[in-house]
Formats: C-alpha cells, structure tokens, sequence
C-alpha cells in the first residue's frame, strides 16, 4: 500500500508564483489582480482573504490551495460572520487523491479554533464536480440561485 506523502501549511511569501499559477488555473478569466491579490492578504491588506493554505505534494510542488474570507453572514447559517471558502483548487493531476479533503480539514481546524461553528462555501450550478465534493466533505447544500446584472 502506498502512503501519498503531502503537507499543508499556511501561504507565505515564497509560495507567490506557484499560487498566482494555481489561481489563474481556477480563475482564468481574471489573471491581472492575482498578484496584487496574494500581495495584499501576504502584507495583512486583504479585505477578501483572511487565511490561506496550499497543499505541496511528495516533491514539494504546490498543488493546491484554499483561501477563506469571513463574511457578515452566509445562506443557510445561523450565526452572523461565517467563514467563507473563497476559493479551493487542486491540480487536476492530483484530484481524487485526498489534496482537497486535507485542504477542507485545515480550513475547519482554522475556524474551529477561532471559534465558529460553520463554514460556508458556494460554486457554479454547473459545477456537478464541486457540488458532489462538497456534499462527500460534509457540506449540505442550502440554496440554488441565478444572479443578474444590467448595464445602466
């Protein structure tokens, strides 16, 4: 039996280029403010990241990454201000391996110490991938919307 060899810890400095890499992957229509992005939540200026994890694989490669806000309030919870994951993404070469579960459980650690008592997240109706991982990692789906904006 094989022992998959990974390490989670929270982004620093010299995890910059391999996330905006990660991120532009899970974003790719947004490339430009990925940088100022991550420069921002690495100098405490964040007003949409409070923590962040990566995952790093048995060569020390970033493969993924979870980034988490607080917002006011979330959809289904009951307590105001509630740990958001704003973003989550692994390689697709190391999906179904246990990267994104780890990633989930270091978030939930985070927000358990700091006492909350849920965590939030969300993902495109289309999304029949995340929508099955969510639900497998414990998450109960609470609303389904469309969302509309018009040029003024």
């Amino acid at each position: 039996m094989r022992t998959l060899m990974m390490r989670v810890c929270p982004m620093m400095i010299d995890d910059k280029q391999e996330w905006a890499e990660l991120r532009n992957r899970l974003w790719p229509t947004s490339k430009g403010p990925h940088e100022q992005d991550i420069e921002e939540y690495l100098c405490g200026d964040s007003h949409d990241i409070v923590t962040a994890f990566g995952v790093r694989d048995s060569e020390d490669s970033l493969v993924g990454f979870i980034e988490i806000n607080v917002r006011s309030h979330a959809e289904g919870a009951p307590n105001k201000y509630v740990p958001y994951i704003e973003g989550w993404y692994v390689s697709d070469s190391k999906r179904g391996q246990g990267y994104g579960s780890a990633l989930i459980k270091s978030a939930e650690a985070w927000a358990k110490e700091r006492g909350f008592s849920h965590m939030a997240s969300d993902t495109e109706l289309s999304n029949e991938a995340s929508i099955t991982l969510h639900k497998k990692l414990g998450f109960d789906e609470v609303e389904r919307s469309v969302n509309f904006i018009k040029s003024l």
